[in-house]
């Protein structure tokens, strides 16, 4: 009979199979032979007495129950980590992996100097950095936690709203000389640039007295990707909206002009997710501390 930790070590061949997309990566990553992951995946499929994954001539994909069992691997993993980091003889290093997944931009400009540096102040602590914008299935990626802009599709997981990210109607100067010293009320035809999925024809503005009014919009170009939007704006192809933290530069240069001061679009939060445990690792719990701290310093974040 095998001892727990060959089981151990089968549910982390799976695991790296199912990040990996194909049994040669994961072997690569495990430092092991193709063959030897590839009969440690059908030992762990046999001892389970289910089909973990769907094999083709080039890739495989994990079935329904394969889903379910991933998600359960990652949890017994995760809590033989936190076994460890609890009984350790020095309880005040961290180490182990963190998996973080982020948005591009914001990842990108702000939040990679928040990591790096929380890295170089706990060296035993190993991060996979992961930029990306669109959702994710939180339990097939295998991420510690997720930062995301905007509402997190998942009601699974433990949300906390970081902060939240002003926006705004931004130009170049040609566009700005169309609309200087016009009311928003009198703007009927507004050329713009628009980030999808957040914005549409109408886009609502704010007042800090309350008052609202929508701008009626032609998109002249709609991109999923925000660094593609400001490249647009800044050529002066459109207005568009975009968030302070993501111009300030271009603000204080005059390459982009805040086209409407008194108004303001709809803030989006910023939200950090992540599964709930009954033992939290603590180099999750001190990263988010660090995240929490690392905000406060983003312009036109509001906490």
């Amino acid at each position: 009979m095998s001892k727990p930790l060959d089981r151990l070590a089968l549910l982390e061949t799976f695991v790296r199979i199912a990040e990996k997309g194909t049994i040669s990566g994961a072997a690569r990553d495990l430092g092991m032979s193709q063959g030897s992951a590839s009969r440690q995946l059908k030992d762990l499929e046999e001892r389970l007495g289910v089909q973990l994954v769907r094999r083709t001539t080039h890739s495989l994909a994990l079935t329904e129950t394969g889903l379910e069992v991933l998600a359960d691997a990652r949890e017994l993993i995760d809590g033989w980590d936190t076994l460890e980091e609890q009984h350790a003889p020095d309880t005040e290093t961290l180490r182990g992996p963190l998996r973080i997944v982020a948005p591009i931009a914001l990842g990108q400009l702000h939040l990679a100097a928040i990591a790096i540096g929380f890295q170089a102040a706990n060296p035993n602590v190993t991060i996979n950095w992961h930029l990306q914008d669109e959702p994710i299935r939180f339990a097939e990626i295998g991420c510690d936690c997720w930062i995301k802009v905007g509402p997190v599709p998942d009601d699974t997981l433990i949300v906390r709203r970081m902060g939240q990210v002003e926006r705004l109607v931004v130009g170049a100067p040609s566009i700005a000389k169309q609309f200087q010293g016009s009311r928003t009320d009198d703007v009927r035809e507004l050329p713009f640039v628009s980030l999808t999925p957040f914005e549409g024809v109408k886009i609502r503005l704010s007042r800090t007295n309350d008052k609202q009014c929508d701008l009626d919009v032609s998109a002249k170009l709609s991109t999923n990707n925000i660094m593609s939007l400001k490249h647009a704006a800044l050529s002066g192809l459109g207005a568009a909206v975009l968030p302070r933290w993501f111009v300030a530069a271009e603000l204080a240069s005059g390459d982009l002009i805040d086209l409407f001061p008194d108004w303001r679009a709809a803030m989006l939060d910023v939200n950090l997710a992540y599964l709930p445990a009954r033992h939290q690792p603590r180099r999750l719990s001190a990263f988010i501390d660090a995240l929490e701290e690392g905000f406060r310093t983003i312009p036109g974040l509001i906490l």
